[in-house]
């Protein structure tokens, strides 16, 4: 089911998520199905449980779009349940991002390089998981979201301070997009 998305200013994208309980195997299945069904119509490369107003560390992420420019996420699809960040590069590098519960703002952000992530899958088996380059920042992307942190949290003061006006916006509903979306 194609859910709304959550807008920056909505209560559940600020707060930390609760981690999904593995024996209701039926209800996760559900939502990540949700999840599927809504990042297909919002295009985008990934989508965290708040996002879709459900409080739970779930996330998906999807870099088979990008394939073109990044050969490597040819077969990168993940889902993600209970994600736990396990170690993470000194080395960090800075990518433009972006974030359909923050339509139309990109800025750069500056994360580590690589993570090493413990997970259950789709199939509620555990995965341990190295990840760089564009993988590793969309999974940290969606695991910030999991922690009540949105993208513009972790830019200098000086460019939050920038972005004020589009975010107040957002936060009032003054945005456009071409999925369904919500404010609560």
């Amino acid at each position: 089911m194609i859910r709304p998305i959550y807008l920056y200013g909505s209560e559940v994208l600020r707060k930390k998520a609760l981690e999904a309980d593995l024996n209701d195997r039926e209800a996760l299945s559900s939502l990540v199905k949700d999840l599927w069904d809504t990042l297909e119509v919002a295009d985008g490369c990934g989508l965290a449980a708040p996002q879709i107003g459900v409080s739970l560390r779930v996330l998906i992420v999807d870099g088979t779009a990008m394939v073109d420019d990044m050969p490597y996420l040819k077969d990168f699809k993940r889902v993600m349940i209970n994600p736990v960040l396990l170690e993470e590069s000194e080395k960090k590098c800075e990518y433009a991002e972006g974030c359909l519960s923050l339509p139309n703002i990109y800025y750069d952000v500056c994360r580590p390089e690589s993570i090493k992530v413990e997970y259950y899958n789709e199939n509620f088996e555990k995965v341990t998981e190295e990840l760089d380059k564009f993988a590793c920042r969309m999974v940290q992307h969606e695991m910030s979201h999991l922690d009540g942190c949105v993208f513009t949290d972790l830019v200098p003061p000086i460019r939050r301070k920038m972005l004020q006006g589009k975010l107040a916006n957002i936060a009032k509903g003054k945005v456009r997009t071409q999925y369904k979306t919500i404010i609560k």
